[in-house]
């Protein structure tokens, strides 16, 4: 049965990709993802509609007044010229970009408490994203025809298990991420280390789980779903509008109605709020964007919710601005941090290596795990993965350095399952490995002026083998005895040729 499923994914996630040929070679990948995203949404959202209508027609055939009342109860509400079946129909129509338009509209007036605003930033209509209105009717009609494949059937009899959407609509935003070349770090943490975040920081049945620059929510869900009986609460704040939809999107195609994620500025307009204070959590997990210029330094001073009372990061660099604002949603029993940063908040000094110095004083660091180069889509340079806790009990911290240990592929590094076993396995045992982890007292972090750059701690270094000199010898001897053979055979073939 499984791997019925997984051929059916499988099957699945090449035919939505192939929808992408509408668009490529005309628009920018970052654009055209929300296009099919989108669709593959709407696509969706039409098929459970239409299975349910017609089992309730089914059912109560004779009573419309009642189908009508069991479908207004339904998960999402579809009006009948809201639907993609609607929209095939119409495939032909001089307006068409119009039409899909005013259906994503009607979808998020029925459906205001979970939808609002998700369609904003999309215009099926937009000249200037499809082109003049005869090339903009041609590739909406391409792409309509696309996923009215009957291979691309998503009611849930079909399909069976909802992961199989949430996986193709994954899937999606990974190839996007790689075709999107550096802005794809913007909205997508590869998978690999989502699942390490997950297994460093254990979520557990009941905890609330935030993410304060959430991108698609993949880092988020991958999280979540380390809780098995899914007794948890989600929360996130993604500051892009068009990258905030595809966040909320991708909650409802993974069966996380229930999360909360707003749009703004997490740094200057923090919305993730209860009762004008900033919501606390007990997991916050975060791969904001590396060394972000600009990101307000000049109102960090009088910040209401004193995230910076520790110090104010550089204006030209938000890394710590972050960390400060993770630490302080933390809740004071168990509250744990994962935040993925660029080596330089290890070692940079000035203001942040104050802000460093009063986070160890107040023995909140728990680790240090540096990672291989080049796993993050946009950026070669190798990452740091740095975790937080509240109610600590000891006072060393552990330091991993994971950056040899990698599998290549293609453009980019990914970190394999057994990799991944061993840095989880190393946390949780706090213990020296030779070459590999170091567990070190605050004594010494304060005689190295709290610069926490792993090589400091982690010694790497593999000694050269030691040279046989006799050996050399012996083959330097048998070197130069060939080289007179070759020579006289040499000059023997010039004699015979009489030069």
């Amino acid at each position: 049965m499984a791997e019925d499923n997984q051929v059916k994914q499988g099957e699945i996630n090449a035919l939505i990709w192939k929808t992408c040929a509408t668009f490529r070679g005309t628009i920018d990948p970052t654009m055209y993802k929300d296009y099919i995203l989108v669709f593959l949404f709407l696509k969706y959202l039409s098929d459970v509609w239409k299975e349910k209508k017609e089992a309730y027609e089914k059912q109560f055939g004779k009573n419309p007044e009642r189908i009508e009342r069991k479908l207004s109860r339904e998960r999402f509400v579809l009006e009948d010229h809201c639907t993609f079946d609607y929209i095939y129909e119409n495939r032909d129509k001089s307006n068409i970009g119009e039409l899909i338009n005013i259906a994503l509209e009607r979808i998020e007036e029925k459906n205001k408490m979970k939808l609002d605003g998700v369609f904003r930033n999309i215009d099926f209509n937009s000249e200037p994203n499809l082109g003049q209105t005869k090339d903009r009717n041609r590739r909406l009609k391409s792409l309509i025809e696309d996923f009215h494949n009957p291979r691309l059937d998503f009611r849930p009899s079909k399909i069976g298990n909802m992961d199989v959407i949430g996986n193709a609509y994954e899937y999606l935003i990974s190839r996007f991420a790689s075709d999107a070349g550096k802005k794809g770090g913007e909205f997508y943490t590869p998978p690999e280390v989502a699942i390490l975040l997950a297994k460093l920081l254990e979520p557990k049945s009941g905890d609330r789980i935030s993410d304060p620059a959430c991108g698609s929510g993949s880092l988020l869900i991958r999280v979540a779903n380390d809780v098995k009986d899914r007794n948890f609460s989600v929360c996130g704040q993604e500051n892009n509008g068009s990258t905030w939809a595809l966040c909320k999107m991708n909650m409802f195609l993974h069966g996380i109605d229930n999360a909360r994620i707003e749009w703004g500025d997490t740094l200057n307009n923090p919305k993730l709020l209860k009762d004008d204070e900033l919501m606390k959590f007990n997991v916050v997990v975060a791969n904001p964007p590396f060394s972000l210029d600009k990101w307000g330094a000049e109102h960090a001073a009088g910040d209401r919710y004193r995230r910076f009372q520790r110090g104010v990061p550089p204006k030209s660099k938000g890394d710590y601005a972050f960390i400060l604002h993770m630490i302080e949603t933390m809740v004071e029993e168990d509250g744990r941090v994962g935040v993925i940063a660029p080596h330089g908040v290890l070692f940079r000094a000035g203001s942040e290596g104050k802000i460093r110095q009063q986070l160890i004083k107040e023995n909140l660091l728990d680790a240090v795990i540096g990672l291989p180069a080049n796993l993050f889509f946009g950026t070669g340079i190798p990452a740091v993965i740095l975790l937080f806790k509240k109610n600590r009990k000891k006072k060393d911290v552990l330091f991993i350095d994971a950056s040899r240990e990698f599998n290549k592929d293609k453009a980019q590094n990914k970190l394999g399952e057994d990799q991944i076993d061993r840095i989880v396995k190393t946390y949780k045992s706090n213990k020296t490995v030779e070459k590999y982890a170091y567990r070190c007292g605050s004594d010494e972090m304060i005689e190295n002026e709290y610069n926490l750059n792993i090589p400091r701690y982690v010694d790497t270094f593999e000694e050269e083998s030691l040279v046989d000199l006799s050996s050399v010898k012996k083959e330097i001897n048998r070197l130069e005895s060939k080289l007179i053979q070759i020579k006289d055979t040499i000059s023997e073939h010039l004699k015979e040729l009489n030069v």
